[in-house]
């Protein structure tokens, strides 16, 4: 008998719920450093450049990057070693990626300072597991919010991150930047801490003498119409806040702010992505996942509605607020739909998956948002939000006409 079948649904719903809190703690230190990286990815890449700025995001870009190409080597490990384990190396190499982060700036070279934000990103895919870790254990109808609990431990990573830039940015001066990214480290170092006390995840049964079952093949899940509009939307909610947050704080000094009160914005900005978690779970189970994701993209154009109207500190706060709220919706809702559409032998292929598209285009939006940026203005990069977004939302309507013809055609 398994551990699965022997406990309750209470005694299980018990069990996830001390997870998703120790997940949250988790997501509040070691995703912290997500924060840290973007807030002064691209303003350090500035200061290591020439002249030519062109190439400023770069460095965030390595981040993005490194979490797709970590995407699917996390979920194989974990799957190979479980969660903790998996999680506990994960930590090890952000740990490991701050120091080069640290060392790249001491020695003034930009593309070490890339590299060093790749290997952060490689860690940053292991947190992004945090969400669907969460949903391991319990009853389906806890999972959303479990995904939700686990994102409130982003608004402590709100603070913790930038806080942590703003106090410990010139600890290492003449080198500046260098002591955030070396303070970074404590941050990483309490979350493998909290790591120790998780629970293991429900194991996949298997017979004895016969291979473990590892579901559907992995183009039989991707092609299911759900699951295509699921990462869709999340992709385009992920993407579309990673263009715009990426070239915020660029955009916020070249209008003359400081770096501190760019980093400020990145803190409302984070605040306001994990904020709305405490309901998010609450009214994906009241509305449905499709109507929150579709609340989601629509604040996404408020955002961009916000942004086009001035170049005040208000305007870029309130954009960047709004850019927030609109990816909670967005994501959180994607990513609940995502879990609907595998078994549990199939997770670990169908979030590496989700995940690989996910990061790699968000890699690319952010690669374009510097470019953009620089190109073309603020302005232009705020006008891209416009048509993604109402593509996404085509795909949502199109997605509930199909449903609705199948269910008719189930009664019939």
């Amino acid at each position: 008998m398994t551990l699965q079948t022997a406990l309750t649904a209470d005694e299980e719903n018990a069990i996830a719920r001390r997870n998703a809190v120790l997940y949250a703690a988790c997501q509040a230190f070691g995703g912290a450093a997500a924060p840290l990286n973007f807030a002064l990815g691209a303003i350090a890449g500035s200061y290591l450049l020439g002249p030519d700025k062109a190439l400023a995001t770069a460095p965030v870009t390595g981040y993005t990057l490194g979490v797709a190409l970590g995407a699917l080597p996390a979920a194989m490990l974990m799957r190979a070693v479980g969660r903790k384990r998996g999680f506990m190396t994960g930590a090890l190499i952000g740990i490991a990626g701050l120091g080069f982060a640290t060392w790249a700036l001491t020695v003034h070279s930009f593309w070490l300072f890339c590299a060093a934000l790749m290997v952060n990103g490689f860690s940053g895919a292991f947190v992004q597991q945090y969400r669907f870790a969460a949903a391991d254990r319990g009853q389906a109808d806890f999972k959303a919010k479990a995904i939700s609990w686990v994102l409130v431990g982003g608004i402590a990573a709100a603070v913790l991150g930038p806080q942590t830039v703003i106090l410990t940015k010139d600890w290492l001066l003449p080198v500046p930047f260098a002591g955030a990214f070396l303070s970074g480290i404590a941050l990483l170092a309490v979350s493998l801490v909290v790591m120790l006390f998780l629970a293991p995840s429900t194991p996949v049964p298997a017979v004895a003498g016969v291979a473990a079952d590892t579901g559907r093949p992995l183009g039989e899940i991707i092609r299911q119409p759900r699951f295509g509009v699921a990462v869709l939307c999340g992709t385009a909610a992920y993407a579309l806040m990673s263009l715009v947050m990426t070239a915020a704080p660029l955009a916020m000094i070249g209008c003359g702010f400081t770096a501190d009160e760019s980093t400020l914005g990145i803190q409302w900005h984070v605040l306001a992505m994990f904020g709305p978690s405490f309901f998010t779970g609450s009214l994906i189970a009241r509305f449905g996942k499709p109507r929150i994701v579709a609340t989601g993209l629509i604040i996404l154009i408020a955002c961009a509605v916000v942004a086009l109207m001035g170049v005040e500190l208000a305007h870029f706060w309130g954009a960047l607020i709004l850019l927030g709220i609109g990816w909670n919706f967005g994501f959180i809702g994607a990513t609940a739909m995502v879990t609907e559409t595998y078994r549990p032998e199939e997770k670990g292929k169908a979030q590496g998956a989700n995940d690989f598209i996910l990061f790699g285009t968000v890699a690319f939006a952010s690669f374009a948002s510097g470019q953009v940026l620089n190109a073309y203005g603020w302005g232009t990069v705020n006008a891209i939000v416009f048509p993604v977004v109402l593509i996404s939302l085509g795909a949502l309507v199109w997605l509930a006409r199909l449903e609705r013809v199948e269910r008719s055609r189930a009664v019939a």
